[in-house]
């Protein structure tokens, strides 16, 4: 789900790029304002409202907006929608829609509008079969211009945090033409250069305030180390993300030398998948001697710089239903030892590594090999486990491959980390229940993974929170205690920025970057 800086993208987009810079040369807009010099690794792709990658998810929420905003709170508020009411059997959401909002292009969102955009998402639902509420949503209608109404198959209490989340159910203009994004949000990408930047500009149809900034400059710098060498030569003003922009000993040594730099609250879990189907992490004993050998807040003072809090649990205690008080294994090594003897799996004299029946305890952690932390993050977990007489034979992979083997089942540690608000926790165990998802994969050899995916099912259908919150206590204590993850960190994301940028925010989930929130440090 959540996108991997650094991947080369097709040709065809390429292309396409190309042509937009062409025709963006001669026909766009110069914003009056200030320029906000921001990076990303890859360029933002095509914006499409509905598109995963290539499409750049920081840049689908500068110009499309959803119906209700997620909040730093926890909450929804309303956005496009300025209210909405559910039935009694909650089945029918009825929004009314903020009136005299315009696309970039000037034409009207209005409920027609709205109504061809989730029409297209059904249209084309296995694509967004990830996201449960477009399995949920029966049909869409549109009794008047500014009254927009769901219909669900069955109630769905998740229904306004996915409304909520970047893509896919936010709004472009139906007519905007294939290769040009056209959203109601505060930008619109005017200029794209492949392999250069992306540059944005205020939306003069914008029915909010207009930000302070007249553009967004977005400059495509692969590399975490020249990203921070362009901040302190000027090039760029903000470094700002939860994707590895740059590296947690980049981002003490910048802080060190005076810039000013920020740490969001936890907003996801870093975390591996262990596969329950193959290898020898299909033995429980090994799986739970994995997570008793690893010495987290080491990984985190070494390798992250203290920057993110330990982990002990699949969801940070903050997140709904998840404050349930689970114990967390204790980092012991000598336990570790004791519970893989007991399981049969033993030494034999002068030998490094434990066997079973002949099978060695050998188990392959596939990364993805252009992460710098991944790879870092393996390395340690492969010298901390070698210490109880486990190998771990290291598989760095290129994305479309990582993809593949999460699609496959072929691994048998991955890492697996949750989306954050607000798809946490429903969103990610609705994916659970999928083939294709390395979660499904990580947990089809359990006994009892026909009953985690029906009480999911349950959960996400009931309109009972005290039933609601046992059937979670259910499914998070039975993955828990199956040890299927080794929970490391919480993420967070970093903001670094020169001194001509003031107001700089985090945005209230892992994908966004307040931009519109930001000023000139000038105007001040």
């Amino acid at each position: 789900m959540k996108q991997q800086p650094g991947k080369r993208k097709p040709a065809l987009w390429g292309i396409v790029l190309l042509a937009m810079s062409a025709f963006a040369q001669a026909a766009a807009p110069t914003a009056p304002g200030q320029t906000l010099v921001y990076s990303w690794p890859v360029n933002a792709g095509p914006i499409d409202p509905r598109g995963y990658a290539p499409n750049q998810m920081y840049a689908q929420a500068m110009v499309y907006e959803p119906l209700v905003r997620y909040t730093h709170a926890g909450t929804v508020e309303p956005w496009l929608a300025t209210g909405w009411k559910v039935s009694e059997d909650g089945k029918t959401y009825t929004f009314t829609l903020r009136d005299g909002v315009r696309f970039s292009d000037g034409t009207p969102f209005d409920a027609a509008a709205a109504k061809a955009n989730l029409d297209a998402v059904l249209a084309n639902s296995q694509r967004h079969r990830w996201m449960e509420l477009v399995s949920t949503l029966d049909h869409v209608e549109a009794p008047d211009h500014l009254t927009l109404r769901l219909v669900l198959k069955h109630p769905y209490y998740p229904t306004l945090m996915e409304l909520a989340q970047v893509r896919p159910m936010r709004f472009g203009a139906p007519a905007a033409k294939p290769g040009q994004p056209v959203g109601t949000g505060p930008w619109m990408r005017v200029e794209s250069r492949l392999g250069e930047f992306d540059r944005f500009v205020r939306n003069p149809y914008y029915w909010g305030p207009q930000p302070a900034y007249g553009e967004v400059m977005v400059k495509v710098i692969p590399d975490p180390n020249s990203r921070a060498l362009a901040l302190q030569a000027g090039e760029i003003e903000l470094i700002q993300g939860a994707a590895g922009e740059i590296s947690a000993a980049t981002f003490v040594r910048l802080r060190d030398q005076g810039y000013a730099t920020a740490l969001s609250a936890p907003l996801a879990t870093r975390t591996l998948a262990m596969n329950t189907g193959r290898g020898a992490t299909r033995d429980l004993a090994v799986r739970q001697a994995i997570n008793e050998a690893v010495d987290k807040q080491a990984i985190i003072d070494k390798i992250l710089y203290g920057l993110e809090p330990r982990a002990d649990t699949l969801f940070a205690s903050n997140m709904p239903y998840s404050d349930i008080g689970l114990k967390p294994y204790p980092y012991d090594p000598a336990q570790a030892k004791q519970a893989l003897e007991s399981a049969g799996w033993t030494l034999a004299p002068g030998a490094s590594v434990r066997s079973k029946g002949g099978e060695p305890l050998s188990i392959e952690l596939v990364f993805l090999g252009t992460s710098a932390l991944q790879k870092s993050l393996a390395e340690v977990l492969q010298g901390e486990l070698a210490k109880v007489g486990i190998h771990i034979e290291l598989r760095a992979v290129e994305e479309g491959a990582l993809v593949r083997r999460q699609r496959e089942g072929d691994f048998d540690m991955i890492f697996a980390d949750t989306w954050g608000a607000p798809y946490d926790p429903h969103s990610f165990v609705s994916s659970m229940r999928y083939a294709g998802h390395a979660d499904y994969m990580a947990q089809r050899g359990l006994a009892m993974k026909d009953e985690l995916d029906r009480r999911i099912g349950q959960v996400l259908a009931s309109t009972d929170e005290q039933q609601r919150a046992e059937q979670y206590r259910f499914i998070l204590t039975t993955l828990h205690e199956q040890a299927v993850y080794l929970p490391i960190s919480h993420l967070t994301a970093i903001s670094v920025h020169r001194d001509s940028v003031d107001h700089v925010e985090f945005g209230s989930t892992l994908f966004d970057v307040p931009f519109e929130a930001m000023t000139p440090k000038q105007a001040h």
